[in-house]
């Protein structure tokens, strides 16, 4: 890959339009918004957006900007309320962005209120696909489903790790990198660097007494169409869903064989040892990352320069899981996936570093991504065949707008 497609200000303007502007973007989970008049804000590809639920329990993605003068309407992370006043001049929305009061309006001419042009605007697009919610700033191309391809098949078996629901846990952890967008997409699903770079992890958990089993490192790196890819395989440490650690003792023992039991019974075997003891590290193109390892996490990011990115990750978890089970999957959800924990510090001191190194022009200007190329019995999760599917659909897009 052209190392300028790191650093070039062109190519990044130009990913705004053939790609932020007409991919499926992640936009929440449903039990964000639990209840009819919850409601929270968020940044999507450079737009305010305003998610939510109204009283009939309708969700709505609306821009996030006044039509009188253009304030923002909603200035709150999140909360619930059923009208939201912009503060310059008072207008007022209801949740599902329709015009409700105005003050002075004598001054203006009858329908005005009803006039379609002074409501809050839509996101073009908005579908679920279970739980999951994304936006469409394109009017058209694909449905959800179909842009998902083989990928809704992993979000499904996300949702199955619960009988009554999966949750976003506590709040978003929120940080920044100074590098590229793409690099934390690659870093996302890549096995290769695991030994190296989180040689620190490996080796706590080592002098952890009980906090590995013995199953060893190994899987497989899949192209799930459309950009989407993920690298699935076996790993030595617990998931709460249903693999035991020596670390849990055997009263853990006793409720994962439980869970494994009942998921057994609901979903198949060949599922529930598919939920249970594999892991999934899954890109959904372009910016969308579902990490179903210790724990689960959803992450997204968003470029505001060819250099810097901004980040934003959630815990997922079952709503009926025991409270101790909870917290041994949030203290994996943050020692090892969070901003402080011993993953992330060294991805972004990586990230950071490969930024760097592209100062050095010249000679140097590409990268390799052709790990397992020559594999005849498929691509090993420590090859790069996972993101090479996700620069071949970067590059058709780039290249269809181009043209």
């Amino acid at each position: 890959m052209p190392r300028a497609a790191f650093t070039s200000r062109d190519v990044f303007e130009r990913e705004y339009e053939a790609i932020f502007g007409n991919c499926w973007l992640y936009l929440g989970h449903a039990s964000e918004l639990p209840e009819p008049g919850n409601f929270l804000t968020r940044t999507v590809a450079r737009r305010p957006i305003l998610f939510t639920r109204d009283k009939e329990g309708e969700f709505s993605a609306l821009l996030n900007a006044c039509p009188h003068r253009g304030a923002l309407v909603c200035r709150e992370r999140k909360g619930k309320s059923r009208a939201f006043m912009c503060m310059y001049h008072g207008w007022t929305f209801g949740s599902d962005g329709h015009l409700m009061t105005l003050p002075g309006s004598s001054g203006y001419p009858e329908g005005f209120k009803t006039d379609p042009q002074k409501q809050m605007v839509h996101a073009p697009r908005l579908e679920r696909f279970g739980d999951f919610f994304f936006i469409n700033f394109s009017k058209d191309g694909e449905d959800l489903a179909t842009y998902l391809a083989d990928a809704g098949d992993y979000l499904k078996l996300v949702a199955e790790h619960s009988a009554s629901g999966m949750q976003i846990v506590g709040g978003t952890q929120e940080y920044s990198m100074r590098g590229n967008w793409k690099l934390l997409a690659e870093n996302s699903f890549d096995g290769y660097h695991a030994a190296c770079n989180h040689s620190t992890y490996l080796e706590y958990l080592k002098n952890a007494n009980g906090a590995l089993g013995a199953t060893p490192l190994s899987g497989v790196a899949r192209d799930l169409k459309n950009g989407h890819a993920l690298v699935e395989y076996s790993a030595p440490w617990g998931r709460p869903i249903a693999n035991w650690v020596p670390l849990w003792g055997e009263e853990g023992k006793t409720e994962i064989a439980a869970i494994y039991a009942a998921l057994q019974a609901r979903v198949g075997a060949e599922r529930a040892d598919r939920i249970a003891h594999k892991n999934r590290n899954m890109v959904i193109f372009p910016n969308l990352v579902v990490n179903d390892i210790m724990a689960i996490t959803v992450r997204t990011f968003f470029p505001t320069a060819p250099d810097y990115m901004e980040v934003n990750a959630w815990a997922l978890a079952p709503r009926e899981e025991s409270e101790w089970l909870r917290k041994f999957r949030l203290y994996n959800f943050t020692e090892f996936l969070g901003p402080g924990g011993f993953a992330t510090p060294d991805d972004v001191e990586a990230i950071e570093k490969c930024q760097q190194g592209y100062a050095v022009g010249g000679e140097a200007l590409y990268n390799d991504i052709s790990k397992g190329m020559l594999r005849e019995d498929g691509a090993s999760f420590d090859d790069e065949e996972q993101m090479r599917a996700y620069w071949r659909e970067w590059d058709r897009r780039m290249n269809q707008v181009e043209s």
